[in-house]
């Protein structure tokens, strides 16, 4: 199963961060480029525990539905969305957030699964990994930009 994990420093308290980092309004924003929007669920404002979203986005070519729910969630330390259905077999992102001198460390760490066996594989390996970790690295830039802003 492949991982990506980013880490990201942002000059702004941890609240701030963990509360951005989970704004559905902000995420939509975010990714604006893959007209990202969420669709049922939670549909705007702050996502909290056991709550699902449904986004829609157009990723190589297709307009493809993913839904989310959030597994695992601690005020300002962590939160876990995990897919609920969409086009992963599976996919699990963990948001977590430490204090690092007077900043915020926002650690990012990814896990899927692609279907079609040894052909998601190989999609894995050609172009899906790099291009979900660019997915992050924008959003990320764009929290980081949006929290430091304050």
């Amino acid at each position: 199963m492949p991982l990506i994990k980013t880490k990201t420093l942002i000059n702004a308290d941890v609240k701030s961060c963990f509360d951005l980092a989970r704004n559905i309004d902000v995420h939509q924003e975010s990714l604006k480029h893959s007209g990202e929007i969420a669709i049922d669920g939670k549909t705007t404002g702050l996502i909290e525990l056991g709550e699902t979203v449904t986004w829609e986005a157009k990723h190589f070519g297709f307009v493809q539905h993913l839904t989310s729910k959030i597994t695992e969630f601690e005020p300002s330390k962590y939160f876990v969305d995990e897919m609920v259905s969409g086009a992963f077999k599976t996919l699990r992102h963990e948001h977590l957030f430490r204090e690092r001198d007077n900043k915020t460390e926002m650690i990012d760490v990814f896990y899927f699964e692609s279907p079609y066996g040894i052909f998601g594989k190989f999609a894995n390996a050609l172009f899906l990994k790099k291009y979900i970790k660019n997915l992050l690295e924008t959003r990320n830039k764009f929290l980081k930009e949006k929290a430091e802003a304050v």
